[in-house]
């Protein structure tokens, strides 16, 4: 199958999976995107830009990775576009101050540092952890449910997968 085919079905399943308009904002038309696949063709990772997949060369920004269950999962610059498109609360976690420098360290964030949550989230959703100014602080998985982020006091909120730098 050839890449602009595979870049299209990505889009369909994006959107399906965050919403109208996320595959766009994650694979934009007339942009280098190189798709790494498995050894049976299958799209594994998606990464900005024309990379080199020659051992030791550059890694690029990942976007997504495309998981064996059909579902996408978000890198930093995923995380970025996803928040570009979507206006707050959608996709988000919001955590107090406290929490900043260990989510941006990767670490997981905690139901009772959340203060705010997208109600649709659902246990298992790639979802976007911002700060009160929706700065994004790291991308991951949800433990909870979008009611439950907001009233649980304790347990894993996300598990964090990449944790953002403040640069």
């Amino acid at each position: 199958m050839r890449d602009e085919e595979t870049l299209a079905d990505l889009r369909v399943g994006a959107d399906y999976q965050f919403g109208s308009g996320a595959g766009v904002a994650l694979f934009p038309p007339g942009t280098p995107i190189t798709i790494r696949r498995s050894s049976g063709g299958r799209p594994r990772q998606i990464i900005d830009g024309n990379v080199d997949d020659t051992p030791g060369s550059a890694e690029g920004d990942r976007i997504v990775s495309y998981a064996t269950d059909g579902r996408f999962t978000l890198g930093e610059l995923g995380g970025r576009r996803i928040r570009a498109a979507f206006d707050p609360p959608r996709h988000r976690v919001a955590v107090g101050d406290e929490s900043e420098p260990f989510i941006r360290e990767g670490r997981n964030a905690f139901a009772k540092f959340v203060v705010d949550a997208d109600e649709g989230i659902r246990p298992g959703d790639e979802v976007l952890v911002v700060d009160d100014d929706d700065d994004l602080l790291g991308v991951g998985r949800a433990e909870l449910s979008g009611a439950e982020l907001a009233a649980f006091d304790s347990g894993v909120a996300v598990k964090v997968r990449v944790g953002v730098s403040d640069a």
